[in-house]
């Protein structure tokens, strides 16, 4: 099969209304800084400005003005996407559509389903993800930056998780799992299910909502490390996947997205908040940096991770009986160090046991 550009299209009807902040300009965007003076890395440095997520202290994390709090409680993954992507929430014909384009892109090309069954079972998911989306930009190049970016975005977002989830099992146990899905299905559901293997597997609702908003909250952070490396190649006039692959990588490193697996692998063996203090009180006597506690934007907490507890108590309570170990880690850990962030969105993790490899993906 040659490679290909496409492009798809939209529909018109009428949109979910959500309340809308008003727009600010992030710190992460444009910060207060000295003239005559520098300092450290980019600090006080502008890297520039977006409208479409703003990190803002006292008004926390805003997509295109919506509190992500809000779109997480009322909204799916697939509206935020579409938000997120063409600027508003979508009407009812529009979801319609974008579900649709979604559904068609978790059929891989043959070509990367090859290259999928040649990676170890050793190789790390974000390395995974990342040679995916480079090879997809071989099969599916970068024509008209113009008028692809968002068919690109949507390829990938629709692809990610069959990409993962087939590798994942091919090198596990050398099963090709079906790529077949149900057009219905959104993408936390689909993910789920291809994560079991079983096209037919039903998900808790519970556990299916969890991670349908963990993909919300996770969506946008302004001008993060990962979003920052995909604009500086942008900034090259690069290709899309090119910046993603950018963005990819940085993610993976352990002082950005790996703060989350850092954080899980930590709270599992601490089942007490007695074994949680000690744990901590020998990582703080050997000035050891403990990943997923603390913000630079976020010094009162991370607004988004009450949400997160709650939905690990309700899927505690709901379909993992066995859980209560791997929350009660979590709460233990919640107990010493009451502001952490990043182990707040581990607890989930912990909970729906997904490989822990996995939690910074």
């Amino acid at each position: 099969m040659s490679p290909s550009c496409a492009t798809l299209d939209s529909g018109i009807g009428h949109r979910k209304t959500l309340p809308k902040g008003r727009s600010q300009t992030s710190p992460y965007s444009k910060p207060e800084a000295s003239k005559g003076t520098s300092s450290g890395g980019l600090a006080g440095v502008v890297a520039g400005e977006s409208a479409i997520c703003t990190v803002a202290l006292g008004s926390g994390l805003n997509y295109r003005g919506y509190n992500v709090v809000d779109l997480a409680r009322e909204a799916t993954f697939e509206e935020v996407v579409h938000l997120l992507l063409l600027g508003d929430l979508p009407n009812h014909q529009q979801l319609a559509s974008l579900k649709h384009k979604l559904f068609r892109a978790r059929q891989l090309p043959p070509q990367l389903l090859a290259v999928l069954r040649q990676i170890p079972k050793e190789a790390h998911p974000m390395d995974v993800l990342r040679t995916a989306c480079s090879f997809m930009g071989t099969v599916h190049p970068e024509c008209n930056p113009s008028q692809q970016q968002v068919d690109i975005a949507i390829r990938l977002i629709g692809g990610f998780g069959g990409a993962l989830n087939y590798w994942h099992h091919f090198a596990n146990s050398g099963k090709e799992i079906s790529l077949v899905s149900d057009p219905e299905d959104s993408v936390a559901m689909n993910f789920l299910k291809l994560m079991n293997g079983d096209p037919a597997f039903k998900p808790h609702p519970v556990v299916a909502k969890t991670l349908d908003v963990s993909l919300i909250l996770y969506a946008e952070h302004d001008f993060n490390a990962s979003t920052f490396a995909c604009r500086v190649t942008a900034g090259t006039r690069s290709d899309m996947y090119s910046c993603i692959c950018s963005g990819i990588g940085t993610l993976k490193g352990p002082l950005h997205g790996g703060a989350n697996q850092a954080a899980l692998e930590m709270m599992l063996p601490l089942t007490s908040t007695e074994k949680a203090k000690q744990r901590l009180e020998e990582a703080f006597a050997r000035r050891e940096l403990i990943m997923g506690f603390g913000h630079r934007m976020y010094k009162q907490g991370d607004p988004r991770a009450p949400l997160m507890r709650r939905l690990a108590e309700a899927l505690a309570a709901a379909r993992l009986p066995d859980s209560d170990p791997e929350l009660r880690g979590a709460q233990s850990v919640e107990r010493v160090a009451p502001k952490d962030t990043d182990a707040g969105y581990s607890a989930p993790g912990a909970v729906l046991r997904l490989q822990q490899d996995y939690a910074n993906t």
